[in-house]
């Protein structure tokens, strides 16, 4: 249950992260509100599954994601440039959260 609380953590991370591009410097309140709203989610939720994981590995899987996703939605909705090289090193990332999942 702690891993799936750490995933939902992370695209949550993902969506405030690409929220931030929406809110227009937070001058548009709906969008200011969600982003706000995921913050809150993503960091409650890393709070809870750290009470199972190591914190070390939690941090690390949770800015992984968040890190993956974000790239990834911000090709796919905000025309972010798809290079072999980025999407050579979001495969690195994967590696990385997968062995540290692994290891746990």
């Amino acid at each position: 249950m702690a891993w799936f609380l750490l995933f939902l953590a992370g695209l949550f991370e993902c969506g405030w992260a690409i929220g931030l591009k929406y809110t227009d410097g937070f001058t548009r309140p709906l969008p200011t509100a969600l982003t706000m709203f995921s913050m809150v989610v993503s960091v409650v939720l890393l709070g809870l599954a750290v009470k199972y994981l190591p914190i070390g590995t939690a941090y690390a899987v949770w800015t992984g994601i968040g890190t993956v996703g974000t790239v990834l939605l911000g090709i796919w909705l905000l025309g972010d440039e798809a290079s072999v090289s980025r999407l050579a090193c979001i495969a690195l990332i994967v590696a990385g959260i997968a062995g540290l999942k692994l290891t746990a």
